[in-house]
């Protein structure tokens, strides 16, 4: 059987659409003559055979082929199976390209099937229309739109095991052969274009698929701001055209809207954990990100200089524009070509002479040096820019141009400069609450205050503090000799003080991780009063940074609403709420809570932790936006963001969110700007939809908390007597790749807060430890535990019904349990079986033991006859990727089995093991559409 074939059969048995199945099958063809003309008929007949043996053996359960395919696997040299997973690895990424495509399409199908009527399902047309339908006024409706303040924050976290250099091939290979499905090609052009496609892959195939070198921080860099120049760029503007529309077509009339969407990064700003982000490289990244911003808008300006060729002789300009003319010849008069070209054109002379601006900017920006970038920085503010894009509209709209002024290239970069300013996006800085204590104790000791500061108790320190931050003077005299952490500290608020002269938009928040009190807050501001950032005069505090705390551990969001209390009751930090503007932002750590209490727990004190939050902001009347530091596995706050959103507290909702995109979540939804695109709108409908939600009281509410708690409790304590096994850490090293996941150069931030290396589960990171039981196909952090908790609860008279109620019913419930039942789904305890296991199968068997109860209970409850019957798009789609990916596994445990065999590592190359290691695991990754 050809592969073009298999896919064939397979898309039929699994189910999946035959629009996806066309394009799956070209590919299989182009692979295959690609293999074809590299390989021996055998590889390829092995290839093809290896996923109809893997269905049989895992499916079938087939023990004789499972004995073949051990065999078969067992007798390929490393060499062979590094081939092999180069093809499958391959295969499953421009399969996911595949499929975003296939979503797109979806998306457009249905668009095309819409009315006034019958808005798209989750679009800002059918928030709006929603408005409509509850009775709000045009006003009132742009009054809760007015409300919005929706910040997703991009970060670097090491969860994307492709290179940028892959990711462009994919997208390259992906629209060719979308092309090559088109009917209007000549023979000619399907020839070149079939070529194309075959130079395409061959390069793909030839590119390594794993970096050599570990990432830098400059890399992240870079690979961030690829999104932002692409769908992210393409995206924004067209969200304002969709809430235009949206209201003229339901209240035939639009309001001016204020910017609702703004983007932060942590990229190159985040010192947690992470030694590499020095404030030298913050700076750099501020300028890289100034630069980039900038070289898009001398595009933009250009095309719309091409675009508004208005004669003055057919259409006077304002006064404002006139005179705003006259300033800038007399400031930089244009050359005698330009003054040639535009004599009687007046709108192109002023871009012109806006584009001379920005070109100033970014030739001194270019050069990096902080005197000279900043003195011309003061020439020509973002707000200078917005201010001239402005005047031009109000221009043409006050001579009876408003259609070219209201829409299109100019409406579209007003939108653009009103959103990414000259800065891009706000970098935040987050740095561990132990970094801030270790710099002002010894700020305190030089200051001659006291050299015991960590020995104080919690009341001591706050007090201590709350003095200190009254007295003018500094701590630190200007020759002190201060160690690394104090002066690399005090560098980064430095470094802060020129990022607000450059752009007071650069900078974001100052985020501090594991807050467990009051005086955790009050360091930071020590350390900005220690830098002029913060100064407390004559009772009033003046302060240009805001303080964020982070709630990670389940003790610290079970204490957090206790703490904010404290923090609010407290004289010098009321000052500092006052001097910004009474906003409070609280960041909730999704990862850390999850690796520490377990699936079900973590999510429960997450959702009491939002209510007591929005509860204490509400009665101390503190504005607040609550930040949630969402991973991109159901393990680590993942899922459908628009649906986590819908989930949320109604006490919470007030119009602000901020939200993480993290690793491979990013270049699935920030690689297509369709796809960007439809997130982007299901979180503005959702966002619409919470803030008018009125927070009325539940019924059975205090049954359902009371229910939820139990199964909280229940699921932490099975998911703890795991973990806290005195075998278990020797078991999840042998048992899971994390060995090689600590050596895999996917990020400049080591996996260990301890080291390098994956010393063990407390300085372990939340990302590897998903990671590592993704690959092998456990999953045990997006669902263990709660099978156990599920089965006690159902044994309760009369809870079965309640619980099947409430998952109609409630939001909350309904996301958590559908999240687990996803990551089930694409658990595979068969293929986690086949890895090496250095006990007699207890883990393995406990792990199988509640699998299987929660497996009973999410069927029990959701009325399903299987997992995920409720979501068949993502349960065909495993189904179609399973035979492909159990050979992956497969030849994974093969080579680890070969890598723990110090003889055979001695004997062979040990640098080609590790490599196809490598490789495997990028293959896995690829197959499961999922790292950590």
């Amino acid at each position: 059987m050809k592969w073009d074939k298999l896919i064939k059969e397979r898309s039929h048995q699994s189910g999946i659409s035959e629009n996806l199945s066309a394009r799956l099958e070209l590919l299989a063809d182009f692979l295959e003559r690609i293999i074809e003309d590299k390989e021996d008929k055998k590889f390829l007949e092995l290839l093809v055979a290896f996923p109809k043996i893997a269905h049989k053996a895992f499916d079938e359960e087939d023990e004789d082929a499972l004995a073949k395919l051990e065999t078969v696997v067992r007798d390929l040299s490393t060499d062979q199976i590094a081939q092999f997973l180069r093809y499958f690895t391959v295969f499953f990424h421009l399969m996911n390209s595949q499929e975003q495509r296939e979503i797109t399409r979806i998306n457009h199908e249905r668009a095309m099937n819409t009315g006034p009527d019958s808005p798209r399902s989750e679009s800002i047309a059918e928030a709006v229309y929603h408005l409509k339908e509850e009775g709000f006024s045009a006003d009132e409706a742009a009054e809760v739109i007015a409300k919005l303040d929706i910040q997703p924050t991009i970060t670097a976290h090491p969860t994307e095991a492709r290179r940028h250099s892959v990711l462009i091939k994919q997208q390259h290979i992906t629209e060719m052969i979308e092309h090559f499905k088109s009917d209007d090609l000549t023979p000619d052009e399907r020839k070149a274009l079939t070529l194309d496609i075959f130079n395409e892959i061959y390069l793909l195939l030839a590119t390594d698929e794993v970096r050599t070198e570990r990432v830098t921080v400059e890399d992240e860099v870079e690979n961030g701001i690829f999104y932002f120049r692409n769908a992210i760029w393409q995206t924004i503007p067209i969200l304002y055209d969709d809430l235009h529309n949206a209201f003229e077509m339901y209240y035939d009339e639009v309001p001016d809207f204020d910017t609702i969407l703004r983007y932060r990064s942590w990229i190159g700003s985040d010192r947690d954990g992470n030694p590499n982000v020095t404030p030298e490289v913050t700076w750099q990244t501020i300028l890289e990100q100034r630069k980039n911003v900038m070289e898009l808008y001398l595009e933009e300006l250009d095309d719309l200089r091409r675009y508004l060729s208005i004669s003055q002789n057919k259409f006077e300009i304002s006064d404002e524009l006139a005179a705003s003319l006259e300033r800038d010849e007399q400031e930089d008069p244009l050359s005698g070509r330009y003054q040639r070209l535009y004599n009687q054109e007046p709108y192109r002379r002023k871009v012109t002479h806006m584009m001379h601006k920005l070109q100033h900017q970014l030739k001194m920006t270019k050069t990096g040096r902080p005197n000279e970038v900043l003195e011309e920085a003061q020439k020509y503010h973002a707000s200078d820019f917005t201010n001239d894009l402005e005047l031009i509209s109000k221009s043409l709209e006050e001579s009876g141009l408003e259609c070219v002024a209201s829409q299109g290239k100019l409406r579209h970069l007003r939108v653009r400069a009103q959103t990414f300013g000259f800065h891009l996006a706000a970098l935040d800085i987050r740095q561990h609450s132990e970094k801030h204590e270790a710099a002002v104790a010894e700020l305190l000791e030089v200051g001659e205050v006291t050299d015991e500061y960590r020995s104080l108790s919690e009341e001591e320190k706050v007090q201590l503090l709350t003095k200190e931050l009254k007295n003018p003077r500094p701590l630190s005299p200007v020759q002190a000799h201060l160690d690394e952490n104090t002066s690399q500290m005090l560098e980064v608020f430095d470094i802060i003080d020129q990022m607000l002269m450059l752009d007071k938009n650069s900078f974001g928040n100052y985020i501090i991780s594991m807050t467990h009190g009051v005086s955790d807050m009050l360091e930071v501001l020590i350390l900005a009063k220690e830098t002029g950032l913060w100064s407390y005069d004559d009772g009033k505090v003046e302060s240009t940074i805001d303080v964020v705390p982070l709630f990670e551990t389940i003790e610290d969001l079970e204490e957090c609403g206790r703490l904010m209390s404290e923090i609010y009751e407290s004289p010098v930090y009321k000052k500092q709420l006052s001097a910004r503007n009474n906003l409070q932002e609280i960041m909730l750590g999704y990862s850390d809570s999850n690796k520490d209490g377990g699936y079900w727990m973590a999510n429960w004190a997450l959702e009491k932790a939002q209510r007591n939050l929005g509860d204490v902001c509400r009665d101390y009347e503190v504005d607040f936006r609550l930040f949630h530091g969402r991973g991109g596995t159901v393990g680590r706050g993942g899922g459908r963001s628009n649906q986590a959103i819908l989930a949320l507290p109604p006490v919470s909702n007030n119009g602000r969110i901020r939200f993480t995109e993290q690793g491979e979540v990013i270049s699935f939804r920030y690689s297509l700007a369709p796809i960007t695109r439809r997130h982007l709108e299901q979180i503005v409908n959702a966002m619409i939809r919470v803030t008018i939600s009125e927070q009325s009281e539940m019924q059975q509410q205090s049954q359902f908390d009371e229910t939820m708690e139990q199964l909280a409790v229940a699921s932490m304590k099975g998911y703890r007597n795991l973990i806290d096994d005195k075998n278990f850490w020797s078991w999840y090293t042998a048992k899971t790749p994390i060995e090689h996941i600590s050596r895999l150069p996917i990020a400049s931030r080591p996996v260990s807060r301890g080291s390098a290396k994956a010393a063990d589960f407390e300085n372990l990171r939340a990302i590897p430890w998903v990671f590592a039981w993704t690959q092998v196909r456990y999953n045990v952090p997006g669902w263990y535990g709660i099978g156990e908790a599920l089965q006690q609860m159902l044994q309760k008279e009369g809870m079965l019904g309640q619980l099947q109620q409430w998952y109609e019913e409630v939001i909350f419930f309904k996301t958590v349990l559908d999240n687990a039942q996803r990551e089930m789904a694409r658990t595979h305890i068969p293929t986690a079986n086949t890895y090496h296991d250095i006990d007699d199968g207890t883990f393995h068997n406990r792990i199988t033991e509640d699998f299987d109860k929660a497996e009973d209970a999410i069927k029990q409850i959701t009325g399903q006859d299987e997992l995920l019957d409720i979501n068949p798009v993502i349960k065909k789609s495993i189904r179609f990727r399973n035979p492909f990916t159990y050979p992956l596994n497969m030849m994974q445990t093969e080579l680890l089995d070969r890598w723990r065999d110090k003889a055979d590592v001695e004997n062979a190359n040990e640098e080609k093991l590790r490599e196809a290691l490598f490789l495997s695991i990028n293959g896995v990754a690829a197959a499961m559409q999922s790292t950590g």
